[in-house]
């Protein structure tokens, strides 16, 4: 099989759809015949100078293909699967791809690359090919190395450097990696292939250069060679350059200050006379300073006395940063579509400029708003639609005070350009009134742009903007969607929208059906406008519209069932408009079902509801899969006991989204909802509960259900046995262990650890343990308290455990204290024993009753009294 696997790379590479479905048949039979003789036969294709490009490049991308995948589960197979070959074989891939790197073909040079780097993300971290670096050093200190050589090994270095963590390499190869990737920088001395590979390998290196940075001789070594490298000739290597100097703005802002006058002028010369491409990369250098200043700024206004040096570099170039981007902002495409996706400069230009408004405040406004009026009544349309970015972009960051006066007096003139000969000026407008909306209207809060006065045009002018072009139209339903926001519990202030709300809805569902619904998410956006519309009105004043709104969504619903689905297209189109349906007739039945007099509509209404969810069901569409789940969790809330009856139709799509593992956000949703349906039925959903624990069991034990599904599983056993009271008893121990498996991964978790992500999913959990803890001892609390006795210390530690970690989350510290005086509450005096710390304890819990969160207070002042009662038994 080895010998033909040429031919079998080619012809999988046909033109004719027979031949390359049987060629790829072919490989994957090698492939699962004998796994380690099919990757060395790749790697000798790979390596063979003598063989054809087109099958090298093929061979290369298949054997990386054959150690790596995106998906979590799928990635760690193949992992095992590398490290299970033996290791005569295992060399000799590796030689032959250390050698593949010398090739005069840069096709296979480049895919060696690749592939060097997924196996070194398998074996460095296990301290495995532990002569990887220093083999490929040797290729850049080898004199007379061939310059395809340096290229593609320090394109190796590059990528290797993307696949590991920092931790993985010791200093001293840190330090040899660094030194050969700026030497290979060096004009002087190399092509502009090999600097371009250096300059691409430093941005990736800079995450270990740590050390290297705190050492001021050789930080100045590698600041100088990026900025000499940022005035190369070629414009991809001044790019890579600019790239690097971004990174090092994020990574390494508390030594920048002695080079900040120079990279001042490197950047500023860049953004106004360089190409976009290293254009964008100079302003991004200005906005990587400005989101570091503002998390300085969110830390600096914490409880924390650590001092973290805040060099305040944006304020100190204020007031020549700011002109340049202004400059940017009329620098607009011709004839660009209206695509919010497209990035060019003036698009970067006002993102930066939003940041540096965020970061410095108030004293933004006298640099701008110049420019604003000078512009905003030119004839030329660039000049109309800059001024109007500009004041858009810089709503966020300065004070109410300053902003007010400001929006009030240009309020009516943006509103006339809404009527503006040019559709860049439109669709600008438009964000920038949305952006308003968003940010100075707030009646529940004694703030807003918007009054008796102004409304009546404010929202004439919004209506007569949804007919506009579909890029200007989606924009305006965003501003919709903000300024109903603004009512929001608003008490008696959203009494002046209600007289607006059955014109808005009827003209937003108008939108919603134009025939070029589809451009620029009109559809969609509309339709989420409808929902804000809803969700934010005053329900007193408007539920006869809200009622009549009802069988309107629910008609348009039932007849996406009806279309015709030819081609995938109109599959998708069908999902799509069931998703919109579902999402406008959850917030309807959570809208209505909020007060007692209007419930009884939905609950005449139920039966038809639900008969169409079935039906939505029944396309198999995930989406709508998700969002009829959640109308779903509604309706049972809605309900309640009454829910019962749909169970029996229902319940196998509960099943199906509970085993619906690719595609986790359904399963996810799909544990939500069940939870949801149990508080609704309390014991009435008894006879449902074995077949449910053990689909929840069976997602928990599984390693191909993503992590984030994990959590909310927990809690629901709260939720369960909440509903089912004793009955629970029955699945306690399987469920109680699965929480001290998960309470043990949490314990392990590096609290301090610098991942964000990985914080946030040890909160999630944490709480999720709580809350369930907290839901089953509540569960037993009037007929089985014993049953949960021999957990008792268990949680008791757990709990200890998480109070006396420094970094921990608000609503951790909530449940915590919670599932402490659940048991306190349900076991009693049972447990007094097991309170060994308890001054521990009690000056934690006085220390909450100091908190700012009222939540926490009551909490804490409740479990103080149960622990008390307990001991003073």
């Amino acid at each position: 099989m080895a010998m033909e696997i040429t031919q079998f790379l080619l012809a999988a590479q046909s033109a004719d759809a027979r031949i390359r479905t049987e060629a790829e048949a072919n490989l994957r039979q090698f492939q699962e015949q004998n796994v380690p003789s099919f990757l060395l036969s790749l790697s000798v294709e790979l390596a063979n100078n003598e063989k054809p490009t087109e099958s090298r490049t093929l061979a290369g991308i298949v054997l990386k293909n054959s150690l790596d995948a995106k998906d979590a589960v799928t990635k760690e197979h193949l992992a095992r699967q590398w490290m299970a070959i033996d290791i005569s074989i295992i060399s000799q891939i590796k030689d032959l791809l250390l050698r593949t790197l010398g090739s005069p073909v840069s096709e296979a040079r480049h895919t060696s690359a690749q592939v060097i780097a997924k196996i070194a993300s398998i074996d460095i971290p296990r301290k495995q090919w532990t002569g990887l670096i220093g083999s490929l050093l040797n290729n850049m200190t080898q004199r007379d190395s061939p310059a395809g050589l340096k290229q593609s090994t320090l394109e190796t270095l590059g990528y290797v450097c993307e696949e590991i963590s920092h931790q993985d390499l010791g200093q001293d190869e840190v330090n040899n990696v660094l030194t050969a990737v700026v030497q290979g920088m060096n004009l002087a001395e190399n092509s502009p292939e090999v600097r371009l590979a250096a300059t691409r390998a430093l941005y990736n290196a800079l995450e270990f250069a740590q050390t290297n940075f705190e050492n001021e001789m050789e930080r100045n070594y590698i600041m100088k060679m990026i900025c000499e490298t940022a005035l190369s000739k070629e414009v991809d290597i001044r790019q890579a350059a600019f790239e690097c100097l971004a990174s090092i703005a994020s990574r390494y802002y508390e030594v920048l200050e002695p080079y900040m006058q120079a990279l001042f002028e490197l950047t500023s010369n860049a953004v106004k006379g360089d190409e976009e491409a290293v254009a964008l990369q100079a302003i991004e250098f200005w906005s990587s300073i400005c989101d570091e200043e503002i998390e300085l700024q969110e830390f600096e206004s914490g409880e924390s006395g650590d001092s973290v040096p805040h060099s305040r570099f944006i304020e100190k170039a204020l007031t020549s940063l700011v002109p340049m981007l202004l400059e940017t902002l009329l620098k607009q495409e011709e004839n660009l579509d209206q695509d919010d996706n497209i990035w060019n400069i003036a698009m970067a230009g006002g993102t930066c400029l939003e940041l540096v408004a965020r970061t410095v405040g108030d004293a933004i406004l006298p640099l701008v708003m110049p420019f604003v009026e000078a512009n905003i009544v030119k004839p030329d349309w660039h000049c109309r639609e800059a001024a109007t970015f500009a004041f858009g972009s810089i709503i966020e960051g300065p004070t109410i005070e300053q902003l007010s006066g400001l929006v009030h007096a240009g309020l009516d003139f943006l509103l006339r350009l809404m009527k503006d000969e040019n559709n860049h000026v439109k669709d600008t407008t438009a964000w920038t009134l949305s952006r308003i909306f968003e940010f100075l209207h707030h009646p529940a809060r004694g703030f807003s742009v918007i009054s008796p006065d102004n409304l009546p045009r404010v929202v004439e002018v919004l209506l007569e903007g949804t007919k506009d072009a579909p890029n200007v139209a989606e924009k305006v339903c965003c501003a919709i969607y903000h300024l109903c926001q603004g009512y929001e519990e608003a008490g008696t202030s959203s009494s002046l929208f209600t007289p607006y709300v059955p014109a808005i809805i009827e003209c937003l569902l108008s939108t919603a059906s134009r025939p070029d619904g589809d451009d620029s998410r009109l559809r969609s956006t509309a339709y989420e406008s409808v929902n804000a519309v809803v969700r934010c009105s005053n329900i007193v004043e408007t539920s006869p519209i809200i009622v009549q709104l009802l069988p309107v969504i629910m008609n348009k619903l039932s007849q996406t069932l009806e279309l015709q689905i030819v081609s995938s297209d109109d599959k998708e189109k069908q999902g799509d408009l069931q998703a919109s349906f579902c999402g406008v007739l959850q917030v309807i039945i959570q809208k209505l079902s909020s007060v007692e007099e209007t419930k009884r509509f939905i609950l005449e209404a139920a039966d038809q509801i639900m008969l169409l969810f079935l039906r939505v069901f029944a396309c198999r569409s995930s989406t709508v899969h998700e969002e009829a789940m959640l109308a779903i969790g509604a309706l049972a809330y809605a309900t309640g006991s009454h829910f019962e009856k749909y169970l029996p139709e229902l319940y196998k799509y509960l099943e199906m989204g509970l085993q619906n593992f690719e595609e986790y956000q359904v399963c996810a949703i799909t544990v939500g909802v069940v939870g949801d349906i149990c508080r609704a039925l309390d014991d009435k959903a008894l006879q449902y509960c074995d077949g449910i624990m053990n689909h929840l069991m069976k997602d928990l034990s599984s390693e191909a259900l993503h992590r984030s599904v994990k959590p909310p599983i927990f809690s629901v056993f709260g939720d369960i046995a909440l509903a089912i009271g004793e009955h629970f008893e029955k699945y306690t121990p399987y469920a109680v262990q699965m929480m001290q498996g998960a309470a043990e991964l949490c314990a392990r978790m590096d609290s301090s650890a610098n991942d964000d992500e990985l914080l946030e999913y040890g909160n999630q959990l944490k709480c999720s343990i709580f809350e369930a803890y907290s839901g089953i001892l509540q569960g037993f609390k009037n007929s089985k308290p014993h049953v949960m006795l021999p957990y008792a210390q268990h949680i008791l530690q757990f709990v200890e455990l998480v109070l006396r970690e420094t970094h921990r989350d608000d609503s951790v510290t909530n449940a915590a204290v919670a599932a402490l005086g659940d048991v306190a509450d349900v076991l009693g005096p049972n447990i007094k024993p097991l309170f060994g710390d308890l001054a521990f304890i009690d000056a934690f819990l006085q220390e909450c009753l100091q908190s700012d969160d009222e939540q926490l207070r009551t909490t804490a002042a409740w479990t103080l009294e149960r622990i008390r009662r307990i001991m003073e038994s």
